[in-house]
């Protein structure tokens, strides 16, 4: 069965999803989307408004800064994949609770299983703790571990994980914004390594 099949098996599950309370609240899931065969995936924290209008990941402003960050290391959003630790939008953009993430992760666990992508790039605190959890690497804070490249196994696959601020962080600090430009450039250089 092909990489795409599985992976809209997986989607068609999200979008019907009522395994938490989640998806009382949300216009759509967001199951993640991009190339089943991504070198690069990028794990961010939830949908906000747009993406739970629009049921796709990253389209409101976060998501127009991420594609030029892309743009700037030479990629487009059809080369790599998209996705959220929780797939449904919090209320009010709330963070995500401990059961939420525990009762949705196991499909971005799957995604991650079958895209096998050589680099996870964590957009800000939550998917970094998540991931860093499955690669057993301790996790203090997005600012203690953003820019730096970890080398570690995710569900039994050898994986190298750039963590880096989420993008809507840039949209209210240039300071962010500044440090989010510089991961990229960063990551370039880390990506044309391998």
């Amino acid at each position: 069965m092909s990489k795409r099949i599985v992976l809209e098996a997986v989607a068609s599950e999200v979008r019907v999803c009522r395994k938490c309370s989640l998806w009382k609240s949300r216009k759509n899931a967001v199951p993640g989307e991009g190339n089943p065969d991504a070198k690069i995936m990028f794990v961010g924290e939830a949908p906000g408004y747009w993406e739970d209008v629009k049921g796709k990941p990253f389209v409101g402003a976060a998501g127009k800064f991420l594609e030029e960050l892309l743009a700037g290391i030479g990629f487009s959003r059809e080369q790599v994949f998209i996705g959220n630790i929780l797939k449904c939008r919090p209320p009010r953009n709330r963070e995500p609770m401990p059961n939420e993430i525990e009762t949705c992760t196991p499909y971005l666990d799957r995604q991650i299983s079958v895209i096998q992508p050589k680099f996870i790039v964590t957009l800000g605190n939550y998917s970094t703790a998540y991931i860093f959890s499955k690669a057993n690497l301790a996790f203090t804070s997005i600012t203690q571990v953003h820019g730096k490249l970890y080398e570690a196994t995710v569900l039994g696959l050898p994986v190298k994980i750039f963590p880096t601020f989420h993008p809507a962080a840039a949209l209210y600090s240039a300071k962010y914004r500044k440090e989010l430009t510089n991961d990229f450039q960063k990551l370039k250089g880390v990506i044309t390594l391998f």
